[in-house]
């Protein structure tokens, strides 16, 4: 069952509880699944993940307790139906400062979002020469730089995150149409140059 793509997208924003629970190789893995591939059991999802049913259980209510992942009501005992509870989750750095457990978790969450990313694109590339040129190449990677102080940046995310809003749905009913990730990275290429503080990262008119 895949996801409804016409219902409205939605996200959570993770606290300090959250994110350390999210923050486990089967767990992250069990919710990018559901959001995925939509709706599905904890047997059906164990023999996804190659895991067990039990664990995939346990784990699938820790994440219910922290609001990532839901029952539908449908089902009972193995056979419940777990969904996401939400399309995405969205969190910043400063939310966790002083938190040493929970910047843990953020650095591993971050490491394990690349992996997949890797893992993920792999895939595709491994496939890419049975899908018709157009797809080949409108799908695919790029990167770019830009100069500019972290508020600068904020800005430019907030203008593509409104492109990819406004996107969102552009292909629904279209035949042609598939679902695609949209990932974006940004991160400082002067790594041996930190900032010293405010007065470096203070925009200029």
């Amino acid at each position: 069952m895949a996801p409804d793509d016409t219902a409205d997208y939605t996200g959570l924003r993770l606290d300090a509880t959250a994110l350390k629970t999210l923050a486990h190789p089967l767990r992250s893995r069990l919710l990018s699944t559901l959001r995925k591939g939509g709706p599905a059991t904890a047997t059906s999802l164990a023999t996804t993940l190659h895991t067990n049913t039990g664990a995939t259980s346990y784990h699938l209510r820790r994440l219910e307790a922290v609001g990532l992942v839901a029952d539908t009501g449908e089902g009972e005992g193995k056979r419940r139906l777990w969904k996401a509870a939400t399309d995405s989750h969205q969190y910043e750095p400063s939310d966790f400062v002083g938190d040493e457990d929970a910047e843990t978790a953020l650095n591993w969450l971050v490491r394990d979002y690349i992996r997949h990313l890797g893992e993920q694109f792999e895939r595709w590339l491994d496939v890419e020469g049975s899908w018709p040129v157009a797809w080949r190449d409108a799908a695919g990677m790029n990167d770019s730089f830009v100069i500019a102080t972290p508020d600068q940046v904020q800005a430019m995310n907030a203008e593509i995150d409104q492109v990819v809003e406004r996107y969102r749905r552009v292909g629904q009913g279209n035949p042609g149409a598939r679902r695609l990730a949209v990932y974006s990275v940004i991160y400082p290429l002067d790594l041996d140059r930190t900032p010293r503080g405010g007065s470096e990262t203070a925009d200029r008119s």
